[in-house]
């Protein structure tokens, strides 16, 4: 690991200067993200301000959260309407691997991330993985996806090999940000700075919920310089 030194926040890292954000939960009352328009408008200002140049919306599409296609649509439509700022908008999902996806992936009734529309934002539960893992994720590619799976540092059932073996499929890894500044634990800022150090992340992205947790943790200074030269190569390349 990164021996110990000098450390800085996110907001003084320069790191949002041209980024995207290519996972956030910011389209208002689909899910357990941003309730009102009011909220995610004041996030797309405070997107701006930060230097953020695009962002890729993905709401949860699961079993417990149902989000159809045509209603996300509908509700991204109504955003664009109310929003006349400069950051770039576009539409994906954060896709559970459950049987609803199963089904959504049989019909290819899916919500692509990356502007060619050839990769998928995936999850798991954070405790245990889906009964056909690697199966669902083969399955992907046959479809012609590419897997991105959001937060892998997050998982608490993979380790070292689990990571290993993904990437020898190809899978994609994108890192949450606030992973680096501790907000989900001390194990999972390790997993984080681990898995950064050996260069598996391709894509980076808040995980944004709600504005006030941008407000409790941009300040945290808590990111390694090691860590911080990683992070800055890998937002600055559209790895898709």
């Amino acid at each position: 690991m990164w021996p110990f030194q000098k450390r800085t926040s996110l907001k003084d890292s320069g790191v949002f200067q041209g980024f995207t954000e290519w996972h956030c939960h910011i389209l208002p009352g689909v899910d357990d993200g941003v309730e009102t328009l009011e909220e995610s408008l004041k996030i797309l200002s405070l997107y701006e301000t930060l230097g953020i140049k695009t962002v890729w919306l993905t709401p949860h599409i699961m079993e417990d959260i149902p989000n159809t296609t045509a209603e996300l649509r509908e509700r991204f439509a109504e955003l664009q309407g109310a929003y006349g700022g400069k950051v770039e908008l576009h539409l994906a999902a954060e896709n559970m691997l459950d049987n609803l996806f199963e089904e959504r992936l049989a019909q290819n009734d899916l919500l692509p991330l990356g502007e060619k529309g050839d990769s998928l934002l995936v999850e798991t539960s954070f405790l245990n993985p889906p009964m056909d893992l690697y199966g669902t994720l083969e399955r992907i590619r046959s479809k012609g996806y590419h897997p991105v799976l959001a937060h892998p540092e997050r998982y608490v059932y993979m380790g070292e090999s689990d990571y290993g073996r993904l990437k020898a499929m190809n899978v994609k890894f994108q890192l949450n940000l606030f992973s680096l500044v501790g907000v989900y634990g001390s194990e999972t800022k390790k997993k984080a700075e681990r898995l950064l150090e050996n260069g598996m992340y391709n894509l980076t992205g808040s995980d944004t919920h709600y504005l006030s947790f941008w407000k409790e943790n941009l300040n945290r200074k808590e990111i390694k310089k090691e860590a911080l030269n990683a992070l800055q190569d890998i937002a600055s390349a559209n790895n898709l």
